[in-house]
């Protein structure tokens, strides 16, 4: 058990999936979570059930990040706020779609970092950022055009951040996990000649649970990790080391 008592960590993307479990395990862990998400309703819940306090904004927007962020005491990030985008080869892919998954994916971690860090910087504590990436940023993954490509993208973030931000003793990680089976994803991922061959190919042969990529996100976060930094983690079941 990680011990973030009097830290305070922002987690986007805090509505639903992983950042709901990663919202209640730091919560568990004593840190103090200002809570980020594209549903009101969600947050409110997660706030009755653990506490966090709900700090919705719009990724898209810098202003909105901006003014959220400016000024917000913080020790830690974790970057959870995503898009799914489409399955889609290069040939077919709707371009529009592609510019969301860069501007939500890749742009606002971006500017959650930009405008997180300068309180972290200034309070001479350092800190820690995660960044949930996925495992089709570290390979090709087929109809994965945009998404891959925005996590690629989100990866090489997290390793320039980790260099400029160090002299802060600011350390900042990547989590690249594989398939977390939800309802949502179920609707590619569960179709039987895409589950099945995927699963074959994976060494531990089964899905992620939100759970499982909650638990390596507090490891990054804390002092248990406090020589780690620039670092893409693969949760993937072994599937990146073939």
């Amino acid at each position: 058990m990680a011990d973030f008592s009097g830290k305070s960590i922002l987690v986007t993307g805090a509505s639903g999936g992983i950042g709901a479990a990663t919202v209640r395990l730091l919560v568990s862990q004593g840190a103090q979570v200002f809570a980020s998400g594209r549903s009101r309703e969600a947050l409110a819940k997660l706030q009755q059930e653990t506490g966090a306090q709900p700090m919705p904004f719009d990724l898209v927007s810098e202003d909105s990040i901006r003014n959220a962020l400016s000024g917000l005491d913080l020790w830690g990030v974790v970057n959870c706020g995503g898009f799914g985008g489409e399955i889609a080869t290069p040939q077919d892919t709707d371009i529009e779609v592609f510019d969301k998954a860069i501007s939500i994916n890749t742009r606002g971690a971006l500017l959650v970092i930009k405008y997180a860090t300068p309180s972290m910087v200034k309070k001479g504590k350092g800190g820690a950022i995660v960044n949930v990436s996925s495992q089709a940023g570290l390979v090709a993954l087929p109809g994965h055009i945009s998404y891959g490509s925005s996590k690629a993208a989100l990866d090489n973030i997290t390793r320039v951040s980790a260099l400029e931000l160090g002299k802060y003793n600011i350390r900042v990680n990547s989590v690249n996990p594989t398939v977390v089976m939800t309802e949502m994803s179920a609707s590619y991922w569960g179709q039987p000649e895409i589950e099945k061959p995927y699963l074959e190919q994976m060494p531990l042969g089964r899905w992620a649970t939100e759970d499982e990529i909650a638990a390596p996100i507090a490891f990054l976060l804390s002092d248990a990790a406090s020589m780690i930094s620039g670092v893409c983690l693969p949760v993937d079941g072994g599937y990146t080391c073939r």
